[in-house]
């Protein structure tokens, strides 16, 4: 009876040891690394990233007048912003009729719903004055509008996938030479998400390309997305949930482009309507403040009345505004 008592707590101590020994290596092993694919689209990341040169070839003729051209244009994009894979992005240019060197404005139109998009929507109004006035003009349409390849299925990379758009678009403007462009005066134009955007190229590429911004969108990251959850039919429960998986991988800090404002070295011109509800008037009396606090050249504008597109009493001098400050900046 004492040999069988021995022999088991032998086996017992052999097991419990095993046991032990195995936990401890499981101890001692690094936790496995999640990947984290989005980080490549923080501030930091992009600012130090050398983005693609594309050539801008130009298609379809959409309009004539007797001042200027609209026609479709393209130009590639990385897939992710450091990959050699690119995507096609399309776009609606208005080239003056003429052949003297024009400046370049690039614009960065706000939210459209994919279903009604057509190439120019949200700049068009404003982009054939400019053309008008001896400006070119280009307005991308960004991944997943027009006649662009898809956008990432994955939704913050969609969102940030238009950064990459819109800094590959600016460092490519060199091809443009040929159709009478002037590659070295360049400007920039956004409207609502489209001010967002211009404001975010403006601090990751140090640029200090002449820019007017039309109620931009300048809160900070998720918050000036959840603001318009009131808007889709699930009140904003899919973004939500997508949100709240984003935030357990990611600090959104790094993605909130207010975070990064004092990069921004360009002269702003802000436009902005007094009874506008998508973005709140406060907003761009702040954002005009943080701005003025980082020594940064701003004249701001409000009209009294006017609402998101500064209508119906701003929109026309909004314009005549926007094309002094092009002209005697550039």
């Amino acid at each position: 009876m004492r040999k069988v008592i021995i022999i088991v707590a032998s086996v017992l101590f052999f097991l419990l040891g095993s046991v032990g020994s195995f936990l401890f290596f499981k101890s001692r092993q690094k936790p496995k690394e999640i990947p984290k694919p989005l980080l490549e689209y923080t501030f930091e990341i992009l600012k130090n990233t050398n983005f693609l040169k594309s050539e801008i070839t130009f298609g379809e003729i959409k309009d004539e007048t007797s001042d200027y051209i609209s026609r479709m244009f393209y130009f590639n994009v990385p897939e992710k912003s450091d990959s050699l894979n690119t995507l096609k992005v399309s776009g609606l240019a208005n080239i003056p009729k003429g052949n003297r060197n024009y400046p370049i404005i690039i614009m960065f139109r706000g939210y459209l719903p994919k279903e009604t998009y057509k190439s120019g929507g949200g700049s068009q109004p404003s982009a054939k004055v400019l053309a008008k006035n001896g400006f070119i003009t280009l307005a991308p349409d960004f991944l997943g509008y027009g006649q662009s390849a898809s956008a990432s299925a994955t939704l913050f990379e969609d969102r940030f996938q238009t950064y990459v758009t819109a800094l590959t678009l600016l460092n490519s403007v060199s091809s443009l030479e040929e159709i009478g462009a002037d590659t070295t005066k360049i400007g920039i134009w956004g409207h609502s998400n489209g001010g967002q955007i211009a404001l975010s190229a403006l601090a990751i590429s140090g640029v200090n390309y002449p820019t007017v911004l039309w109620a931009p969108v300048s809160k900070p990251f998720p918050y000036s997305i959840l603001f318009y959850t009131d808007e889709t039919d699930d009140h904003g429960k899919a973004l939500r949930y997508a949100l709240s998986i984003f935030e357990k991988d990611y600090d959104a800090e790094l993605f909130s482009p207010v975070n990064y404002y004092n990069w921004i070295k360009a002269p702003i011109q802000i436009h902005q309507g007094t009874l506008d509800e998508e973005v709140l008037p406060f907003w761009t009396d702040e954002l005009t403040e943080i701005l003025k606090k980082g020594n940064i050249n701003v004249s701001y504008f409000k009209y009294p009345g006017a609402d998101h597109n500064l209508l119906p009493n701003g929109w026309n001098d909004a314009v005549l505004r926007e094309i002094k400050f092009f002209k005697e900046e550039l």
